[in-house]
């Protein structure tokens, strides 16, 4: 009995510092998104003489001003568009290769495997001249339709591992059935598969959709920063010069994050609606 009391003891003390420590770190991770919104209500002037301080007044004059001087309508409508094809193509390509991945078996397999996971020791500035050339000599340069083809090939690695572990966690017994009733392997993928791993798409997803919507260096390189076809992240920079208005300028990010964060919103219930169905359903 004094030993369980014991336990539970430590257990309650190390259950309130693991909530604290939860806590310190979310206050921490929150100082610098409280700067960046009381910022964007402010001029000059305010920023560098109460930092700290709320805004005397709230108002949206610094989110137009940042919506009509960096041309933001359109930067974003580029991103979106570059952002949404790329998943799209990213997971047409990665459920199938996951699928042949969790299902193969012998060494040509985990070779194969091991391949994709190769794909993590290449850095990117290795590969931005040689996609700079690629994009030159088929055409594409300062195309958009480029970043769709080309992003897509940056996260396979990753997306095709992953979904690759999601669905080895699928009994076979499932895909047996499936086939004895005369199902093709394309439909128990679409069909069963993908329904049943609804969680590790929405992940990839929501890992894919950071990259490609938050990518600087190739969208700078390939596209440029001709107001046509620049992305969001690509705009935000032409508010910097010599006289920047910092409250513009935070003003132009709260914008750029919007679209990130009703994008983790919805797909994180998406999420937690397939888990709690699937958890009803076992």
């Amino acid at each position: 009995m004094v030993a369980r009391r014991r336990n539970k003891t430590r257990t309650g003390v190390w259950g309130y510092l693991s909530h604290a420590g939860a806590w310190a770190y979310g206050l921490v991770l929150a100082v610098p998104l409280y700067y960046l919104i009381i910022t964007t209500s402010k001029s000059n002037v305010d920023i560098f003489n109460s930092p700290a301080a709320l805004p005397s007044t709230w108002s949206l004059d610094n989110f137009f001003r940042a919506w009509d001087f960096a041309a933001l309508p359109q930067a974003m409508g580029n991103s979106a568009f570059i952002t949404g094809a790329s998943e799209i193509v990213t997971l047409a390509l990665a459920l199938p290769a996951a699928y042949g991945l969790a299902r193969a078996e012998g060494r040509l397999s985990r070779l194969v495997e091991r391949v994709f996971a190769a794909g993590f020791l290449i850095p990117a500035f290795a590969a931005l001249v040689p996609t700079a050339l690629l994009a030159i000599n088929i055409g594409l340069f300062y195309n958009p339709l480029f970043l769709v083809l080309f992003f897509p090939a940056t996260q396979m690695p990753l997306s095709v591992l992953l979904l690759t572990q999601f669905m080895r966690s699928i009994p076979k017994d499932v895909e047996e059935s499936a086939m004895m009733d005369g199902a093709s392997r394309w439909a128990i993928l679409w069909r069963i598969y993908t329904p049943m791993i609804v969680p590790g798409i929405v992940t990839v997803a929501v890992l894919n959709f950071l990259t490609f919507w938050n990518d600087y260096l190739f969208s700078l390189v390939i596209l440029g920063t001709d107001t046509a076809t620049r992305t969001v992240q690509v705009a935000i920079p032409t508010l910097i010069g010599q006289s920047t208005q910092f409250g513009v300028l935070a003003a132009a990010n709260v914008i750029s994050l919007i679209p990130v964060f009703v994008v983790y919103t919805l797909l994180q219930r998406r999420s937690e609606n397939a888990l709690v169905a699937g958890a009803v359903k076992g």
